[in-house]
């Protein structure tokens, strides 16, 4: 593999990397040569397949349980990393939930709003801080926002709000580290084609969303996971602060 596009010795934390988006990243990651730290919430079945999957690259590959709404497990995600690979330079975080009932902001409970936020920008932030304490110079955070943060979601206020609150989150922290070396990126998906969105594809739903997007498809985790990954290498370090549109050009669209 070519050396700009070689990620050879770096270290790597994915959450919600065992599977999805996550999971496509870890895998493509391996490929270019990194060690990955699996971070995932409960599927350890699901996690000891894309540790193998990685490892089958040649790579060092490992995974951690946590819950990432709290300080603590999300410290303790980057410790092990810390502790097993030897340190942090890449950090994408793709872990997040999408409340898939529709509900008008005049319905929506407190219940669901407090999740959202808890699961979507509290995560977020205990990750960011966690990596921030430890990683070092030529570091890269990319962090998996959504068409949504961008121009918002009717019936799904809550999570339109999370991924918005990412992406002004993602350009606060990036002028921060900038100095450091460090560069914070986001990638911003519409539809992809993973286990969160089997209720919306069912009865025909797929095929009629795909019409709807201008590049006429649905998004693979792989369409995601390779702009992600390509923000990782040493020659992104001049791209900052900046949220990537992955999404077939639905962000265009009304």
């Amino acid at each position: 593999m070519s050396q700009a596009f070689s990620l050879k010795g770096r270290r790597a934390v994915v959450t919600g990397g065992s599977r999805g988006i996550g999971g496509a990243v870890s895998r493509l990651l391996a490929e270019a040569g990194a060690d990955v730290c699996i971070g995932y919430h409960s599927r350890k079945a699901d996690a000891d397949v894309a540790v193998a999957e990685c490892a089958a690259f040649g790579v060092q590959a490992t995974s951690h349980a946590s819950d990432l709404t709290s300080p603590a497990g999300a410290a303790s995600l980057i410790a092990h990393s810390v502790q097993t690979l030897g340190g942090v330079d890449i950090l994408i975080h793709s872990a997040g939930i999408w409340p898939v009932e529709e509900v008008p902001v005049a319905e929506l409970d407190d219940a669901r709003w407090a999740r959202t936020m808890r699961e979507n920008v509290d995560a977020m932030f205990y990750v960011a801080r966690a990596t921030a304490r430890v990683m070092a110079s030529g570091g890269r955070m990319v962090f998996v926002s959504s068409t949504a943060g961008q121009r918002g979601e009717s019936m799904h206020a809550d999570y339109g709000t999370s991924k918005g609150a990412m992406i002004s989150f993602v350009k606060s922290l990036a002028v921060e580290v900038a100095g450091q070396g460090i560069t914070v990126n986001a990638v911003a998906p519409g539809w992809v084609d993973t286990e969160m969105c089997v209720v919306p594809f069912a009865d025909g739903g797929k095929e009629r969303i795909a019409k709807g997007i201008p590049v006429g498809r649905i998004a693979s985790a792989y369409d995601i996971a390779f702009p992600a990954v390509c923000l990782c290498f040493a020659g992104s370090r001049h791209v900052t602060g900046e949220i990537v549109n992955v999404n077939g050009g639905s962000v265009l669209c009304g």
